[in-house]
């Protein structure tokens, strides 16, 4: 009977934190360093992919050697693909290490975040070429 008497009590007690339907005055505020961590790296998890993708078509097109009609400007391109890539991936780490909180660092992670994004436009261009141009695996005769 001690048990139905305190919740009882707590229910007309006016604390609202114990109701199981009651919200929370205030929401706790957004961590925007949490999130920008969380969506830097998701990027880099990308950039990682398309690094390694790259790779593996710069290692298809040196296995087909020179004799590949358009041997010099997919080198090029995977080459200038793999450059940028590694200038985006640096310039993440830069963002993520700022205080998004500190608000005389925003116009640099603002500067830094659209370098960023036109880089990526570019790496994505670049890698429409380089598949246009074609990369395929030498045929091997045994």
């Amino acid at each position: 009977m001690m048990i139905s008497s305190s919740s009882s009590s707590n229910r007309g007690g006016g604390t609202e934190a114990s109701h199981p339907d009651a919200q929370p005055s205030s929401p706790a505020p957004l961590n925007m360093n949490h999130y920008a961590n969380k969506k830097s790296a998701a990027e880099s998890m990308l950039d990682v992919a398309l690094l390694m993708a790259n790779t593996s078509q710069l290692k298809a097109v040196l296995d087909q050697g020179a004799d590949f009609s358009f041997y010099t400007p997919v080198i090029t391109l995977i080459g200038i693909s793999l450059c940028l890539q590694v200038t985006v991936g640096v310039l993440l780490i830069f963002i993520v290490r700022w205080d998004l909180n500190d608000e005389q660092k925003h116009w640099r992670l603002d500067i830094l975040e659209d370098l960023a994004t036109c880089l990526v436009f570019i790496i994505v261009i670049v890698n429409i070429f380089i598949t246009a141009l074609g990369v395929h695996r030498p045929k091997h005769s045994d």
